[in-house]
């Protein structure tokens, strides 16, 4: 199952960015980036009362909620930086820098949590860093 929803999420992510790209025509990016945002947070806010998981939020922990924040804060910085991206450049070569943060969550996850750094990723991060040169140059 955990494959399906990877792939959809790929799938929704390459949307994004062609939607975005065309969208953002004529629309400064930080209101573009406003729009979309808003549009998550009531998808987002509709899933968790359809699936009735909003009984959940006083159980969770201090820890949880400071990380759950400041990953949201970090996925605002990306949005505005990508949307921006979006807005002066190609698609084609916005997009393939920013699927870098593949390699950057593979050295992060193996600095902070401590997860197996294998051969197969290292060859993995090396082909998608050549790969996005090789895209963009």
């Amino acid at each position: 199952m955990w494959f399906i929803l990877a792939l959809s999420s790929a799938i929704f992510a390459a949307l994004t960015s062609i939607l975005a790209k065309i969208g953002i025509d004529g629309v400064n990016s930080n209101l573009a980036t406003a729009i979309r945002t808003l549009v998550v947070v009531v998808m987002a806010w509709g899933m968790v009362f359809l699936t009735n998981t909003q009984v959940g939020i006083a159980d969770i922990s201090r820890k949880s909620w400071l990380f759950l924040i400041l990953s949201g804060l970090a996925t605002g910085a990306s949005w505005l930086c990508y949307y921006k991206a979006l807005q002066v450049g190609a698609a084609s070569k916005v997009v393939p820098i920013d699927k870098l943060s593949v390699v950057i969550t593979l050295i992060l996850a193996f600095v902070f949590l401590h997860e197996q750094f294998t051969f197969k990723s290292i060859i993995g991060c090396i082909l998608i860093g050549a790969g996005t040169l090789l895209m963009v140059l």
